[in-house]
């Protein structure tokens, strides 16, 4: 793996919308209704990721945005953590999207990522973490093997339908960063 993670610059919001909406392509269909993938267009998410990119930037929203980038290609990946957005679940962090392009999966670059935002969460005082992924997502088990628990479904309303999501929970997080820091 030759990528580095860091945060993002508003600069990237391109790069970064270009590589979620190939994970988004190559990932969801037959798991979204198509309208949700035939609006994800680079140009509307390169306009939505730079003000995330902003927004977390001037502190006005917790958000914490971080890519993966490759020394070649640039950046191929993006992720979002923050505090846990339903407290009540007892874990007091989220990782609320992370996305890989599809040409640069299976390289240790998710692992790679879901570490960093695992180390901002850590630096910003959370010390467990919540993942919410489709139930029907195969990615699904990419949580697993990074030691997530499945520790709740529910049903969202997305899109006008009605999907079925699993939360993967890492209680420790100082446990679990060691982990995946001692692993390949």
């Amino acid at each position: 793996m030759a990528s580095r993670f860091r945060r993002a610059h508003p600069d990237d919001a391109p790069a970064i919308a270009h590589a979620y909406v190939e994970a988004w392509r190559d990932t969801y269909p037959g798991l979204v209704p198509d309208e949700a993938l035939l609006n994800k267009s680079p140009e509307i998410q390169a306009v939505r990721w730079a003000r995330v990119i902003d927004r977390a930037i001037e502190k006005k929203s917790p958000e914490i945005v971080v890519v993966a980038e490759d020394r070649t290609q640039g950046v191929i990946g993006v992720g979002t953590c923050g505090p846990n957005r339903q407290r009540r679940s007892g874990f007091a962090g989220e990782v609320y999207a992370l996305y890989i392009h599809p040409d640069f999966q299976e390289q240790g670059n998710g692992r790679g990522l879901l570490l960093r935002l695992f180390e901002e969460l850590s630096g910003a005082g959370l010390d467990s973490v919540v993942v919410w992924v489709l139930a029907a997502n195969p990615s699904r088990y990419f949580y697993e093997a990074m030691g997530g628990r499945r520790e709740f479904e529910r049903v969202e309303r997305l899109w006008g339908a009605d999907l079925k999501e699993t939360g993967y929970g890492w209680p420790d997080l100082t446990k679990a960063i060691e982990a995946l820091g001692d692993s390949p």
